[in-house]
């Protein structure tokens, strides 16, 4: 079958679908949040507007209480499953383009959630309605299910599955990763620093906006103005710039760095780590030296709580977000670990030698492992990619990164990112080629039906 002939009619619909759905600012609100709006405003906004188009499409729709939607066709012992999300990071860093305007320009369509994970889900969206318009589902089921909050932990699908005890799938994929595909994935667990701590002169200290984030700005108001304004004027590689500066010598500075995504740390410039030491040094502050020498390798080395295994790598340690007013500090901590790493041991370990007590996440995201040469169905996307794209260099992968894969049984990730293109994902000017969103939906296609028809 010509999987890209069989889309090809969507495309213009598809791209002003995914436009209308990017000028929805669908990060999560705390302030908006209800019984029937979990997550706030925005994402309910997102979940509406995809309830009208696939209502209108001729697609089963339901809500579930407002932390999925479930989109729904076919019938058979055998349920395909798509776990995409539509909530977003918090908006970071200096835009070129409106994070929320979905603006095309030289063929590359920017906003936030275009590549993460707004773009994919629409891809699999058009994708799954080909195959449905072209009555090729037969004798099994399709469901994509659209999460709200993947983004803050996966409550939505741990609600869809664990509150609405929705069955899991036989074989299911998430358009939230790589290709070729995704058969590995590090368990994720968050902790945080918490304590009643004197940092000097500094008032407060304000960095980052997500755990799962590099911090790419860090703010720090403080008393000794003129000392440290002083302090970084003779430091050429610290990137900074005076936000205030008041008549008592009271100074706003915002430490700036490089965003990336919490599980490639290295990948970025953290601005938090760069303030710690900063302060730690001028004003001649331990705790904030400790932090900043402790976390300065992303890996763990200098936490002496480095662990490495074949296929899913080194355990990553990144600083995601810092806090401090009233004398009360935080400092939180997105933790990555390969599949022989027990959580809890190693964060007793790393409490054994902290000045501040440590509170982690009750319940890890597990590691995910599917054997690649003996999984069929794993086997069968890695085909579908093949078949597809002619590239036989590319091979399937584990990753640092959590996708749904995590939530769902039977899953892995597929797509939509390509071998070799740039990724903006949680940063500023995230993008995506439209080549890649288009040339994602015969994959999508392709890869329901040979799921849906494995015997």
């Amino acid at each position: 079958m010509d999987y890209k002939k069989l889309v090809e009619g969507y495309n213009e619909i598809a791209t002003k679908t995914l436009q209308g759905l990017i000028k929805i600012d669908s990060v999560y609100d705390q302030k908006s949040v209800s019984v029937e709006k979990p997550y706030g405003e925005g994402v309910a906004k997102a979940f509406e507007y995809m309830k009208k188009l696939a209502t209108n499409d001729g697609f089963s729709v339901d809500m579930c209480d407002g932390h999925c939607i479930e989109i729904s066709t076919g019938s058979g012992e055998k349920t395909i499953g798509i776990f995409a999300h539509l909530d977003e990071v918090p908006i970071s860093g200096d835009w070129k383009y409106p994070p929320f305007g979905g603006e095309i320009h030289d063929d590359v369509m920017y906003g936030r959630g275009t590549s993460d994970d707004k773009g994919p889900a629409i891809a699999a969206y058009y994708a799954l309605k080909a195959l449905k318009d072209n009555n090729l589902i037969n004798g099994f089921k399709v469901k994509l299910v659209l999460g709200g909050d993947e983004e803050r932990g996966s409550s939505c699908l741990a609600y869809y599955f664990h509150t609405l005890h929705k069955p899991d799938v036989t074989y299911g994929f998430t358009p939230d990763g790589d290709f070729p595909l995704i058969y590995g994935e590090k368990g994720i667990r968050d902790y945080t620093y918490k304590g009643h701590v004197k940092l000097g002169p500094v008032i407060s200290i304000k960095a980052g906006v997500a755990p799962n984030a590099v911090i790419d700005s860090a703010i720090v108001r403080t008393k000794n103005g003129k000392e440290l304004k002083e302090y970084l004027e003779n430091k050429k590689n610290i990137k900074y710039k005076i936000v205030k500066e008041e008549d008592n010598d009271i100074i706003t500075v915002e430490f700036i760095g490089v965003s990336a995504h919490g599980s490639t740390p290295e990948l970025g410039i953290n601005a938090g780590l760069i303030m710690c030491n900063a302060l730690g040094d001028c004003f001649n502050i331990p705790l904030l030296l400790d932090f900043a020498k402790k976390y300065k390798d992303p890996n763990g080395r200098n936490l002496n709580a480095c662990y490495e295994t074949k296929y899913l790598g080194l355990t990553t340690y990144n600083v995601g977000m810092i806090s401090y007013k009233n004398e009360m500090f935080n400092f939180v901590v997105n933790f990555r670990y390969p599949e022989n790493v027990n959580s809890d041991d190693v964060i007793s370990q790393i409490q054994a030698n902290s000045n501040l007590p440590i509170f982690p996440d009750e319940i890890p995201a597990p590691v995910v492992y599917f054997d690649p040469d003996k999984t069929e169905f794993i086997k069968v996307l890695a085909k579908v990619y093949v078949d597809e794209t002619g590239d036989t260099k590319n091979k399937p992968m584990t990753i640092g990164g959590g996708t749904y894969a995590k939530e769902a049984k039977n899953t892995v990730a597929f797509g939509s990112h390509f071998p070799g293109k740039e990724d903006r994902i949680h940063g500023a000017d995230e993008k995506i080629d439209m080549e890649d969103f288009l040339g994602s939906m015969p994959l999508y296609a392709h890869a329901i039906y040979a799921l849906g028809n494995i015997k």
